[in-house]
C-alpha cells in the first residue's frame, strides 16, 4: 500500500559522491518515504532547517565540512538536535571513527559496503520512532485544546500549564530506550488524567 504524501517521513541522505546517493536511494526506495539528497555538510544543514526529517544518513569522508563536523552542527542546533544520525564510512576508516561518531551524538555507525537489509531495518526503526513521536505530539495538542476549551480563566490557566508540562515529559519518555521509560510514561499519563479531573472539579 502506498503511503500518503502527507504521512511520509523525510530521510536525508548526505554524500559528496553521486553514485553513493544513487545506491542509497535504491536501498531505501522500498520504504516508500521521502528521500532528500545533500551533496555536502552545508547542503545538509540547509535542508534540515527547511523541513523535518526522521533520520539522517551521513557520509563521514566528505571534502570541506566532513561528516563529524556536520553531525556536531546538527546536534548543536535546537531545531535539529533530536534527529537521529547514522554515520556511513568506508572499510579503510580509522579505528576511532565509531568512537568519535558516538561521542558527537550519532545514533548508529555503518561501514561500507553495508548490507541493504540491515540498513533498511535500522532506518525503519527510526521511522517508527518518528511516527510515534508525531502521534504523541498530536495527542498533547488535543489534550491542550481539551483543557483550554473555549475559555481559560486565571485559575484554569495553572492546570493548562501543568498539563502541557506533563504531556511534554510523557513524549520524552516514550521516545527513550531505557526499559523503565515506558512505565514512567504510563505514570505521567495517569497524572495528566488526574489534572484534567481536577480542572473539571475546579470549574465554577
Amino acid at each position: 500500500m502506498t503511503t500518503p504524501a502527507s504521512d511520509k517521513a523525510g530521510i536525508l541522505i548526505v554524500d559528496d559522491m553521486e553514485e553513493n546517493l544513487i545506491a542509497l536511494e535504491a536501498v531505501l526506495g522500498p520504504l516508500d518515504q521521502q528521500l532528500v539528497r545533500a551533496h555536502s555538510g552545508e547542503e545538509a544543514l540547509k535542508a534540515m532547517l527547511r523541513q523535518d526529517f526522521a533520520v539522517v544518513l551521513l557520509d563521514v569522508l566528505m571534502p570541506g565540512m566532513d561528516g563529524f563536523e556536520t553531525a556536531a552542527n546538527i546536534k548543536r542546533l535546537d531545531q535539529t538536535k533530536d534527529v537521529p544520525i547514522i554515520l556511513l564510512t568506508g572499510t579503510d576508516a580509522d579505528s576511532d571513527y565509531a568512537y568519535r561518531g558516538y561521542a558527537i551524538g550519532a545514533a548508529d555507525f555503518l561501514t561500507k559496503p553495508f548490507d541493504p537489509w540491515l540498513l533498511r531495518t535500522k532506518v525503519n526503526v527510526f521511522l517508527e520512532l518518528h511516527r510515534k513521536n508525531r502521534q504523541l505530539e498530536a495527542q498533547a495538542q488535543q489534550l491542550r485544546r481539551r483543557l483550554i476549551g473555549d475559555r481559560v480563566t486565571p485559575s484554569e490557566d495553572r492546570f493548562v500549564t501543568i498539563a502541557e508540562q506533563l504531556a511534554s515529559t510523557e513524549m520524552l519518555l516514550r521516545g527513550a530506550s531505557a526499559p523503565e521509560a515506558a512505565e514512567l510514561a504510563d505514570r505521567v499519563s495517569e497524572l495528566e488524567r488526574a489534572v484534567e479531573g481536577l480542572r473539571t472539579e475546579a470549574r465554577p
